[in-house]
């Protein structure tokens, strides 16, 4: 059984193929020659971070399947400075669109070591930014940028750092290592 934790770099696709319309962008053919390994999960093209692969099909069913509530952990670069009721309320879970998130694991975080982004994050003097810690169980679209959004503090980056036991830790930006 392969597992791949692969270090996703932003602007690259979480798919094998090419976009038929649209920009050209990278994809996970462009870092991973392994055959037969698939996403367990997405991770969106403004996304960095950690993305599974693997063969085994029920191994990706368990990452991947919201109804196995596998914890997903993001460092997450907001605009603005939550305060308590705004991390209380990401606590709390939500209501989007598409209905009430679950209860989040919130805690502001010292700016963490992560690698530059390319390209950065646009700064602006005038609007302050932190970084939250947010560790969710399901994984609805786009989820946890809606959910900052909600609570007035867009995700300006986001890096996916753990999913279950698995972690980025050590793995640097559009590498990958195999821990099947």
């Amino acid at each position: 059984m392969a597992l791949i934790l692969f270090n996703k770099p932003f602007n690259v696709l979480c798919q094998f193929t090419p976009e038929s319309n649209g920009p050209e962008r990278a994809t996970l053919k462009d870092y991973i020659a392994v055959p037969g390994v698939y996403p367990a999960g997405r991770l969106d093209t403004d996304s960095e971070g950690l993305l599974l692969l693997t063969d085994d099909g029920r191994l990706q069913a368990r990452i991947a399947d919201p109804r196995f509530k596998m914890a997903k952990t993001y460092l997450a670069q907001v605009e603005g400075e939550p305060d308590e009721a705004a991390l209380d309320a990401l606590r709390r879970g939500v209501t989007l669109k598409d209905g009430r998130t679950l209860p989040a694991e919130v805690e502001r975080i010292d700016d963490p070591a992560l690698w530059p982004r390319d390209p950065p994050v646009r700064f602006r003097k005038t609007v302050t930014d932190c970084w939250i810690s947010l560790t969710i169980r399901e994984g609805k679209n786009r989820q946890v940028r809606r959910m900052t959004a909600a609570v007035g503090h867009p995700t300006l980056r986001l890096v996916r750092w753990q999913v279950g036991e698995w972690t980025l830790d050590g793995v640097e930006p559009g590498t990958w290592r195999d821990v099947g």
